[in-house]
C-alpha cells in the first residue's frame, strides 16, 4: 500500500500539521475526499500518496477528510461505482449485512448475560435486572455508538459493568443536569462520586428484602420508557 501521511488539522482548511511539526500545504492538483465510504477510502490510500487529517479530542479520533491528487479520486470512485453496480456486489453486499446483523444481534444477547452476572441481583430482583439487562444492552451496543460496549479494549465482563454505571449516571442520578466546572478532572470525579451511589443502589437489589420500588432511582427508571440514544460520555470509564 502506497504510504499515507497523517496530519493534524489547523484552522486553516489547507493547512496541516505534520507530526515532526511541519505546517503543509496540500500539492496542486489535489483534492479531499471527505470521510464516510471507507471502501473509497481504502482505494485512494493504495493507488498513491495522501495524506490522512486526523483531529484528536481526549480519547477519541475524528477523520478530516483524505487528501490525494483529484485524478486519483475520481478514477478509483468511478471504479468502484462500477464494480458496486453489479448484481454480484449487490448480493455480497446482501449477504455481508445479513452476517453483521446475526453477529451484532448474538453480540447484544451476550452482552445482556453479561450485565445480568454483573448485576448478581437476588432471585427477589431477577425481574428488574432482566429489565435492565435488556434496557442497558439496546443503550449501549448499537454499532457506531462510541460506548463502552462497543470497545474491544478491555474484557466483556468489564464492559458490562461500565456499561451499567454509565447507564445509571443518566438514568438515576442528576448528573445529566449538574453545572460541572470547566476544571481538568472535575467531570471524572464526579462521576467516580455518582458511580459509587450508583453501587450503593445496586447492592440493595443484591439482597434479598423488599423495598418500595417508588422510593428506589433504579426501579423508577427501569420503569420509564426507553431513551433512543447513546449519551456523548458514555464510552468513558
Amino acid at each position: 500500500m502506497a504510504e499515507t501521511l497523517t496530519l493534524a488539522p489547523t484552522a486553516d482548511p489547507r493547512v496541516f500539521v505534520a507530526p515532526d511539526g511541519r505546517r503543509l500545504s496540500p500539492p496542486a492538483g489535489w483534492a479531499c475526499l471527505p470521510p464516510g465510504d471507507a471502501g473509497l477510502t481504502r482505494r485512494v490510500k493504495a493507488a498513491g500518496p495522501s495524506w490522512a487529517v486526523i483531529e484528536k479530542q481526549g480519547r477519541k479520533a475524528f477523520s478530516k477528510g483524505l487528501w490525494a491528487p483529484a485524478e486519483t479520486i475520481e478514477r478509483m470512485r468511478a471504479a468502484l461505482d462500477a464494480e458496486r453496480s453489479t448484481d454480484s456486489y449487490a448480493r455480497k453486499r446482501a449477504a455481508e449485512l445479513t452476517r453483521r446483523e446475526r453477529t451484532h444481534d448474538a453480540y447484544v444477547v451476550s452482552f445482556a448475560a453479561s450485565v445480568i452476572a454483573f448485576l448478581r441481583f437476588s432471585p427477589r430482583w431477577q425481574p428488574l435486572a432482566h429489565t435492565i439487562a435488556a434496557r442497558v444492552a439496546a443503550h449501549a451496543t448499537p454499532v457506531g455508538s462510541g460506548t463502552v460496549a462497543r470497545t474491544e479494549r478491555i474484557p466483556v465482563e468489564e464492559r458490562a459493568a461500565a456499561a451499567v454505571i454509565a447507564w445509571m449516571r443518566h438514568q438515576t442520578t442528576a448528573y445529566d443536569d449538574m453545572q460541572i466546572a470547566r476544571v481538568k478532572g472535575a467531570r471524572r470525579e464526579v462521576r467516580r462520586e455518582l458511580a459509587e451511589l450508583s453501587r450503593a443502589v445496586l447492592d440493595l437489589h443484591r439482597r434479598d428484602t423488599p423495598h418500595d420500588p417508588r422510593g428506589c432511582t433504579l426501579c423508577t427508571a427501569a420503569a420509564e420508557p426507553v431513551a433512543s440514544a447513546a449519551h456523548p460520555d458514555d464510552f468513558l470509564l
